[in-house]
């Protein structure tokens, strides 16, 4: 299942970050205009009550004939009827009545008596309060004139009210929804134009193939891009690293592998052309030679390719000397062929935390080493040290030794010292180098027993067990 769009998801997020706040702001602003308008259509019928006040029972009379004038011309639809709300002292929607000191009626609009209001009880005190007539509610302001004893009370419908208060919200709420689509078109390309690093990015990467892992450059790419650019860019070094290695390996394995195979070649076809059975024999000796160590070469293959892929490994808690005892009995023979004298020394109860069999394969190389370029009657030290958190397991001989040029090539693979004659695939060195790193110990090479021959030195972590 693909992944949602980023593009549509951004602006999909913008909009409706942007509505919501639209919306809280529409909201805010509509009980703010309402809470305006009340008070401000409380001031005005205050205003209009303290008019009236001030009118006398001509005025007042003028004034409410007017009104009914005005509310005839609505209902015959008149032309210019709505135009004259400017031209009357009261809102066209407001009534009103005017009593005198000892309660009577002065003066009133028409519409009280429609509406059954015309004898509607005065309350005790000036102020507005809201009550129904004939089903409507109204806004009424009453107005006590303590100098002349008129009472004037101003009605007014509710729904002026809220009619203002739409309209006003209206007039806030439209340019927001014309604006809302143009928003979003301008914010898709927006977006659109801000994801283009991305694109250029999947160009270069679908353009690439197995030959061109050079690192990807899209000029000056986005901050925010950056970090992906780099992480692509660390990968396609890190497989580039990788295919080097494997096709070094590979041709080198190829050049390994031929000489061996092609003196098998040689001796077997000696031995078939051989009638005499004492050389015969010693043909087919050499063949089961050759093929004992191409075998051999090919385990040692076969562990790199292991260790190159990191795969992962089971650890335990093991004892360096006690695998060491089991690659000095594994290469006994050896040694007694050429009288080398092999001793293990050291702390017998240091734990590492390791693989048994590859910790065996790596001291097994070492002493296989040692005894292969050592010279007869010499002498092999095993030495297993525990130095704080540290383990150092040593193997030293007395032969040769190696030169100080070519110490640090002894881990290349395939690499053999100038000056030794013994035969090897030179593979050696660069196993206990891998497996010496795979469980995270150090390697290094140095002078041997009295400052000669060679020592190679594996410090591993110390076991530490849980308390």
């Amino acid at each position: 299942m693909m992944g949602a769009s980023i593009r549509r998801r951004l602006v999909l997020l913008v909009l409706t970050s942007i509505a919501l706040v639209w919306g809280v702001a529409l909201v805010s602003s509509y009980r703010q205009a309402t809470r305006e308008v009340a008070e401000w259509e409380e001031a005005r019928l205050a205003e209009l009550a303290q008019i009236l006040a001030l009118l006398d029972q001509r005025n007042l009379t003028t004034l409410a004939n007017a009104r009914i004038d005005v509310r005839e011309e609505e209902k015959g639809g008149e032309p210019g009827a709505n135009d004259r709300d400017d031209d009357d002292a009261l809102p066209r929607d407001a009534l009103f009545q005017v009593r005198g000191a000892n309660g009577e009626v002065l003066a009133g609009s028409p519409q009280l008596r429609e509406l059954n209001a015309w004898d509607l009880p005065v309350p005790a005190v000036s102020g507005t309060r809201d009550i129904t007539l004939g089903g409507q509610m109204y806004h009424s302001f009453t107005l006590r004139d303590t100098a002349l004893g008129h009472t004037v009370r101003v009605f007014e419908p509710a729904n002026t009210r809220s009619d203002l208060v739409s309209g006003v919200a209206s007039r806030i709420a439209r340019p927001t929804l014309v604006a809302l689509p143009v928003l979003a078109v301008m914010v898709w390309f927006s977006i659109g134009w801000s994801l283009a690093p991305l694109r250029l990015l999947s160009r270069a990467i679908r353009s690439r193939d197995v030959n061109r892992l050079e690192p990807v450059d899209i000029g000056r790419a986005p901050t925010e891009v950056r970090p992906l650019v780099d992480a692509i860019n660390l990968l396609l070094s890190r497989l580039l690293h990788s295919l080097e290695r494997e096709r070094a390996f590979t041709a080198d394995a190829a050049h390994e592998l031929k000489t061996p195979l092609a003196a098998i070649k040689v001796q077997a076809q000696v031995a078939l052309a051989e009638t005499d059975m004492a050389r015969q024999r010693l043909a087919m000796e050499r063949v089961v030679q050759g093929v004992d160590r191409s075998a051999r070469l090919a385990e040692q293959l076969l562990l790199l390719a292991r260790l190159d892929v990191h795969e992962k490994i089971s650890t335990a808690p093991l004892k360096p000397a006690t695998v060491a005892k089991d690659a000095l009995l594994a290469n006994e023979r050896n040694a007694q062929q050429k009288d080398i004298h092999v001793t293990l020394l050291g702390d017998l109860r240091a734990e590492i935390d390791a693989e048994p069999v590859l910790i065996g394969i790596l001291l097994d190389n070492l002493l296989d080493n040692a005894i292969k370029y050592g010279h007869a009657g010499g002498s092999i030290e095993v030495a297993v040290q525990h130095a704080q958190d540290r383990v150092q397991v040593t193997v030293r001989d007395d032969g040769p030794g190696v030169e100080a040029g070519d110490l640090d090539r002894l881990t290349n693979r395939f690499f053999r010292a100038t000056g030794n004659q013994a035969t090897g695939s030179g593979l050696g060195l660069s196993i206990v180098a891998r497996i010496a790193e795979h469980f995270g110990a150090s390697l290094r090479l140095g002078k041997g027993i009295g400052e000669r021959g060679l020592a190679v030195e594996v410090s591993f972590p110390a076991y530490a067990q849980a308390s």
